[in-house]
């Protein structure tokens, strides 16, 4: 809409705040297909994310009309956080999580950063059909570790803003990348796939 031509996300959510409903739908819009595009790939399925979707925008309308929103200059990392805290309740009320834990087996504790670091050193070119494979192999993947990869690899956000986004210590954050990682580099195993990934 013109009228809101030059207006930030920022400030159509605290005129939003202040009565103006266009402001609304104009913050929709600018909205919705990155915040949907999130949420499909964590959940994968379209009426789970529809549903996901709307409850995200039910609550973003009852915090902006509380008045629980101030201009941090961060409006998109905002509502990403209310997306991010939605899916956690689904995923909670469906109790199908399957995170590997670790053992014997494969404790992490014996990965060195150098086995970490030597995945940074490939070219722009290989780290594009890796990040192809990847997409493909992150399907497999459970939602925690799905989501911390698309953040770092897809959304370029650094382990600080994921934790922020994700309500976990930077740790945790971590430690869901490298189990990512460990499952990634199996099924790489399995289907004979050359797995160089950059961070």
């Amino acid at each position: 809409m013109k009228k809101f031509e030059g207006v930030t996300d920022e400030q159509l959510a605290l005129l939003y705040a202040g009565g103006d409903n266009k402001a609304f739908d104009e913050l929709l819009v600018r909205t919705q297909e990155k915040l949907f595009t999130y949420i499909m790939f964590v959940v994968r399925d379209h009426d789970t994310a529809d549903d996901i979707f709307q409850e995200t925008f039910v609550k973003v309308i009852t915090k902006l009309q509380q008045q629980q929103y101030t201009d941090s200059g961060k409006f998109q990392f905002w509502v990403t956080r209310i997306a991010h805290n939605v899916i956690m309740d689904w995923y909670r009320a469906q109790r199908n999580e399957h995170i590997v834990e670790p053992n014997a087996e494969n404790d992490l504790n014996n990965l060195r950063c150098s086995d970490i670091l030597d995945t940074y050193r490939e070219t722009e070119l290989v780290n594009e059909q890796v990040l192809c494979d990847v997409k493909k192999m992150m399907n497999a993947l459970p939602a925690p570790q799905r989501e911390v990869v698309y953040m770092r690899f897809y959304q370029q956000l650094s382990f600080k803003e994921i934790a922020e986004l994700t309500g976990v210590s930077i740790n945790t954050s971590l430690g869901r990348m490298r189990y990512a990682l460990f499952n990634l580099r199996r099924m790489a195993k399995e289907h004979n796939i050359e797995l160089a990934l950059q961070l």
